[in-house]
């Protein structure tokens, strides 16, 4: 198993989480939250045919990637883009709004 490079940050609404997994469809991997724990895992295929490597750099076959959340987030709001070989994640923060007392 491989973890593929993964970008961590923050704005001031939410968490982005940036992986680099190329080579890949939508359905070659799936996305859990559970509690703070944001897990990533999938499989990049191989290229069936044969072959002699030289140099072998890009890693293919399944993959995790786990990332501890800095912040609470929505659950149910995240928004998930994969494009150009980039999945990116768009968890915003729980809001927490405490009642004014005068």
């Amino acid at each position: 198993m491989w973890s593929p490079p993964t970008d961590v940050y923050e704005i001031e609404e939410a968490v982005i989480v940036r992986v680099e997994i190329a080579g890949m469809r939508e359905d070659d991997f799936s996305i859990m939250l559970e509690e703070r724990i944001l897990t990533i895992r999938g499989t990049r295929p191989d290229h069936p045919e044969r072959r002699a490597y030289h140099q072998l750099e890009i890693p293919f076959g399944e993959f995790i990637t786990e990332v501890e959340l800095p912040v609470q987030v929505v659950a149910d709001k995240i928004e998930a883009i994969y494009q150009s070989g980039f999945l990116r994640l768009v968890l915003p923060k729980v809001i927490h709004q405490f009642p004014w007392t005068e």
